[in-house]
């Protein structure tokens, strides 16, 4: 009797086995139900209603849609956020891994370099946008250095198209170290032999790059370029603080991130016609990272 106890207790802990994962799994599941997946359902469930903020509203089938069609200022919207991506997207995907190339040499200081170029990374936006409102301003002192120089005062924060240039420079420069720090990680997976044998076969820095880093970091741009992609199209705070929160002159710079707040909030904020601009915006970037994951795919096909 003695000796069957214990042999039931384990087949009894046995049994319970399979259950356990789901007790360490348990809150990290609560809080994506919470934060995470209810919000998106009630998103969804909201866009096909007339709600406000303070009316439950009712269903309406595909009206807020249909709507959207003939929004001139959603169109605007749509078209800052697909230039935000084409202006953002290559600039991050090239200039963070030339970047990474400068600073993984093992010299003295690099460890500097390396913070500084991280650094507005963990800066708060915030501070990022207000520090270039002030650089960027008409007594500001790009336009102090530009009159100097004679070419008198830029509108950075009044005409339209440099406004949304100014913010995607703001985007890029705050994005270079996060993206640095991929490529370094990245950098030190490739094997040294294959530049070694490269400079033997007499192929210099740039050959060695396209030829050797640039294949080995195919799949790492390929992420970055999704992350980036994704962010770009939802920017909000760097056009929010640049061009102010009505969007620039007339609103010609507001995204639709911004068209979604600026909608959604307040006492009568349109709650459904928001959540369904939310919807086609959560669509758009999930073709964006379908299109980039493909076009990988076909160019590891054709290699």
């Amino acid at each position: 009797m003695a000796l069957s106890s214990p042999a039931r207790r384990g087949s009894r802990v046995r049994r319970q086995l399979p259950t356990s994962p789901w007790l360490f799994a348990a809150p990290g599941l609560l809080v994506t139900a919470v934060f995470v997946l209810y919000p998106f359902v009630s998103t969804v469930v909201n866009s096909f209603t007339d709600r406000r903020t303070l009316i439950p509203g009712r269903f309406v089938g595909l009206a807020n849609y249909r709507e959207m069609l003939h929004d001139d200022m959603f169109w605007i919207a749509l078209r800052n956020s697909t230039l935000y991506v084409i202006g953002v997207v290559p600039a991050l995907v090239i200039l963070p891994l030339l970047l990474a190339l400068l600073v993984q040499k093992h010299i003295p200081g690099i460890a500097f370099f390396r913070s500084a170029f991280y650094t507005p990374v963990v800066a708060s936006i915030v501070v990022v946008g207000l520090i270039w409102v002030w650089l960027l301003d008409e007594r500001g002192l790009v336009n102090s250095m530009l009159e100097t120089l004679g070419a008198g005062p830029v509108g950075f924060l009044s005409d339209q198209w440099l406004i949304l240039l100014s913010a995607m420079a703001v985007t890029v420069w705050k994005g270079l170290g996060y993206y640095m720090i991929i490529y370094l990680a990245a950098l030190a997976n490739v094997p040294r032999e294959l530049h070694e044998a490269a400079a033997v076969d007499g192929a210099g820095a740039v050959r060695r790059f396209l030829t050797v880093t640039v294949p080995a970091l195919r799949s790492t741009m390929v992420l970055v370029a999704a992350l980036s992609s994704v962010s770009a199209f939802k920017v909000f705070s760097e056009v929010y603080l640049i061009a102010n929160p009505t969007g620039g002159p007339a609103g010609e710079d507001t995204t639709l991130v911004m068209l979604v707040q600026r909608t959604g909030t307040g006492l009568s904020g349109r709650v459904g016609y928001a959540s369904a601009i939310s919807v086609v915006v959560f669509v758009i970037t999930v073709v964006l990272m379908l299109l980039v994951l493909r076009a990988d795919r076909k160019d590891e096909a054709q290699a």
